[in-house]
């Protein structure tokens, strides 16, 4: 009996000291590069639930890709270089403020490609006629077709999407397909996409995959969930639109009645190329294949003075392999700069502390400040860490508006006074801003503002506008659901 209490003993100071080793190290490892909120949340789980804690930091505390995808980064940036030196350079028209001009530069700087004149843009708000427009496009290829999206799925309404892709390899055009390995993978229909994909002459790759018998291992949830399609280099389309019927696919949203809205960008002028680039750069570090022929021609197009249009733009790449959360920078240099009017429609606003800054400096001094979510969720974490910030939001004096269920408001775009319009993949939240590959399209002149305006209008026509009162008077069930899991936002 006492040599058991021994040895229980002698376990027990064990355990003991090999739990206060875990926490004195975690105090020194975990801050390191990371946001203060950020390190406390994850030395809070590991201080108060020490093992899942310590599992979890280690599954998903990291953001570090495996070195075969940094070498290639770092050998692709050389030629992304040489492309962008020999992109023309006009004069920006006398309608770029200042402001702008240094936000065009803060992107470059951060993100490589330069901001161009000449573009034609066509906002899409209608799910079934932004299918129709890539159909179109990749109807009239002649030489290249790519595509890129973080959820893929051929069902009844991609399908003469998928038709098309395949009459264009047909006919002899290099057609190409990247998706989001886990985004995809956890749809219906995946096995059928499989099937389809390998049975025809698309070159499809899986962007991030994990394959652990492969040696294909990393954070989980380090997704790359841009959404683009480029056809020759000529025309474009990116936005917040996944390639898969708005409902995704799942019973549970067919009989409740719940879709997916969203808003794509139908793109023609030298904005393309560097859509392409970006495009070359993830098709490159999944491959190890470099696309110069295709990267020649987007040059060569954006070259001759292809001006179609009146707007100035500019694509800015974000993610892991990107410095300083370039999107996060770019979009609080705007909003810091607003004089009249923001306009956000975001998803999942989950926003850091330089971000909620600065949407309620502005609104306090004196800028109308509107934000569009969905009434209702369809992710439950997410939802409620969003509702933690309302309160906040609205003392501050930003109008909340509530887009009715059981509809869901995936849309991501923001617009400033009448001088800017930001549509694209990124959410305003810190997953979109640290650990996710997105793209954001942002432009600076002609009529997109005007058209978001459209879309802005049409939004608060169908919304209810949430009222501080009404919010606090909300159960105190709710409230603590919201504050707990606002905790989980900052675990990145």
């Amino acid at each position: 009996m006492l040599m058991r209490m021994t040895v229980a003993g002698v376990m027990g100071t064990s355990i003991y000291i090999i739990d206060l080793l875990i926490k004195i190290i975690a105090l020194g490892v975990v801050p390191k590069n990371r946001r203060p909120g950020t390190a406390m949340a994850w030395l809070l789980a590991i201080f108060i639930v020490p093992g899942l804690g310590l599992i979890g930091y280690l599954l998903l505390g990291q953001t570090r890709l495996d070195r075969r995808r940094h070498e290639r980064q770092r050998a692709l940036n050389d030629e992304v270089t040489r492309y962008v030196d020999g992109l023309p350079r006009p004069p920006y028209p006398d309608s770029i403020t200042q402001v702008d001009a240094t936000t065009i530069e803060l992107n470059e700087r951060l993100g490589s490609l330069p901001a161009t004149t000449g573009n034609k843009i066509e906002l899409i708000a209608d799910y079934g006629a932004s299918i129709e427009a890539m159909t179109a496009a990749v109807d009239r290829a002649e030489s290249f077709v790519h595509v890129q999206f973080y959820i893929t799925a051929c069902d009844h309404v991609t399908e003469p999407f998928f038709d098309a892709l395949d009459r264009a390899a047909a006919r002899g055009v290099r057609v190409r397909l990247l998706l989001d390995h886990l985004g995809s993978r956890g749809i219906p229909l995946w096995r059928q996409l499989v099937k389809r994909l390998n049975a025809s002459d698309i070159d499809w790759h899986p962007l991030l995959p994990i394959n652990p018998l492969r040696g294909q291992i990393r954070r989980p949830d380090l997704r790359n969930h841009r959404k683009l399609l480029v056809v020759d280099g000529r025309v474009a389309v990116t936005g917040s639109q996944n390639l898969i019927e708005p409902g995704y696919n799942k019973p549970k949203n067919h009989k409740a009645g719940r879709e997916w809205v969203e808003l794509t960008a139908l793109i023609e002028g030298p904005l393309v190329s560097a859509l392409n680039v970006m495009f070359a750069s993830d098709w490159d570090t999944e491959t190890g294949e470099l696309l110069r022929s295709e990267l020649a021609v987007s040059a060569s197009v954006a070259t001759a003075g292809s001006r179609v249009g009146d707007v100035t733009g500019q694509i800015v790449p974000s993610g892991p392999g990107i410095d300083a959360e370039n999107n996060l920078r770019a979009f609080t240099s705007l909003i810091y700069a607003a004089k009249e009017r923001i306009s956000i429609t975001s998803p999942y606003f989950v926003p850091d502390e330089s971000l909620l800054y600065a949407v309620t400096t502005a609104a306090q001094r004196g800028v109308a400040v509107e934000l569009f979510v969905s009434e209702g969720k369809d992710q439950f974490m997410v939802y409620h860490a969003q509702r933690s910030y309302y309160e906040a939001l609205l003392r501050a004096g930003v109008r909340i508006y509530l887009y009715p269920k059981p509809a869901v408001l995936h849309a991501k775009h923001f617009s400033i006074d009448d001088e800017v319009a930001v549509l694209g993949s990124s959410n305003m939240d810190m997953r979109s801003f640290a650990l996710n590959y997105e793209v954001s399209l942002m432009l600076f002149d002609g009529d997109p503002v005007t058209q978001m305006r459209k879309v802005e209008d049409s939004y608060r026509a169908m919304s209810r506008e949430l009222l501080l009162e009404e919010w606090l008077a909300r159960p105190k069930v709710a409230a603590y659901v919201d504050n707990v899991l606002r905790l989980t936002a900052a675990l990145q």
